[in-house]
């Protein structure tokens, strides 16, 4: 649990400039690490880090295929090779490569993937992808994640330079909104209970956190006690606190900036259904692609709010007691 104080404030730094720092400080340190870009560096703060460390930065020009298959050869030689580029291409174009390159042949390769869903803001459309976390976590042994905000970005980051594997990372660029404490350590795999409830249980990851947060306490005044949970790892998803929850409240509503398909509410959706069923919602992109506009129009446009998360709780909460909620693990069901 983590002692919150609301309204949420946001960080100091940019997530791209966390990630260049912490390439930075790697080159510095000597690790094998090396950072491969898609013609994207100033838009991921790299352009510093490649003037004072040209050996360590590769910019492989608007190559997503390429720049992977580049990222397997070097891994093959010792090094760590950390990939980044938007999220839509980190995904969609060069899936067969992260298949082929990365997945099948087991190689130790790091993907950034920014401009997470609505944050890619006046890119529109073409660069706003809803599918990405969808698309890699269906290979066998992809970890899929997205960070939360600056702490939670460092740390996973410098813990990527020594884990070994394919990893995708999904995240904003700019500043997210700051949820953990500076130096907070975070295991993979295992989700972060922000809040605890007892009426409905909220799961949340990416600018949805934050979201989700706000919901908590909105329906916290209306005397309605809502769980908060930061599911950071999509793949391999911490069945256990899903489960706890779910006999708990008896309620789960997800929240997520990507599609409700094949993200996090499917992923939730298939751990219940075999595990604990209870009613649930699914708050995220509905069958659209994205559009120009400012975050704040987007996540309004596209019912990515505390106010959209707060009305899939009050359809939960107006279900006849006990209606779907018997999971029969265990459990404080509604």
């Amino acid at each position: 649990m983590f002692n919150l104080e609301m309204p949420l404030e946001k960080d100091a730094v940019e997530m791209r400039k966390v990630y260049a720092s912490v390439i930075r400080q790697q080159a510095e340190a000597g690790t094998p690490v090396i950072a491969l870009e898609a013609d994207l560096m100033s838009s991921m703060a790299m352009d510093g880090v490649h003037k004072d460390h040209p050996e360590r930065v590769i910019n492989c020009g608007i190559m997503e295929a390429n720049v992977i298959g580049v990222a397997a050869g070097l891994s093959l030689t010792g090094r760590v090779p950390f990939v980044h580029t938007f999220t839509a291409f980190a995904s969609r174009r060069c899936f067969d490569q992260l298949f082929m390159s990365l997945d099948y042949q087991r190689n130790n390769v790091k993907v950034i993937a920014s401009d997470a869903g609505v944050s890619a803001c006046h890119n529109g459309g073409t660069h706003m992808s809803f599918e990405d976390m969808g698309i890699v976590r269906g290979l066998a042994h992809s970890v899929v994640l997205e960070v939360t905000d600056a702490s939670m970005f460092q740390d996973i980051l410098q813990q990527l330079v020594k884990l070994q594997g394919f990893y995708w990372v999904r995240t904003i660029r700019k500043q997210a909104t700051r949820i953990y404490p500076a130096g907070y350590r975070f295991t993979i795999g295992k989700a972060n209970l922000l809040r605890d409830g007892s009426d409905i249980t909220l799961i949340a990851n990416g600018i949805m956190v934050a979201e989700a947060l706000q919901a908590a306490q909105e329906l916290q005044q209306r005397g309605i006690s809502a769980a908060v949970i930061d599911m950071f790892t999509l793949k391999p998803i911490d069945r256990e606190i899903i489960k706890t929850f779910a006999a708990k409240t008896g309620r789960i509503v997800t929240c997520e900036n990507h599609s409700i398909h094949n993200g996090l509410g499917s992923a939730v959706a298939e751990v219940l259904v075999e595990e604990c069923p209870v009613p649930m919602r699914r708050v995220g992109v509905k069958g659209r692609y994205g559009q120009v506009g400012t975050q704040e129009f987007l996540q309004q446009e596209y019912g990515l709010t505390a106010a959209h998360i707060v009305a899939a709780a009050d359809e939960l909460l107006a279900l006849p007691q006990g209606e779907g909620a018997d999971c029969g693990c265990s459990a404080g069901s509604k």
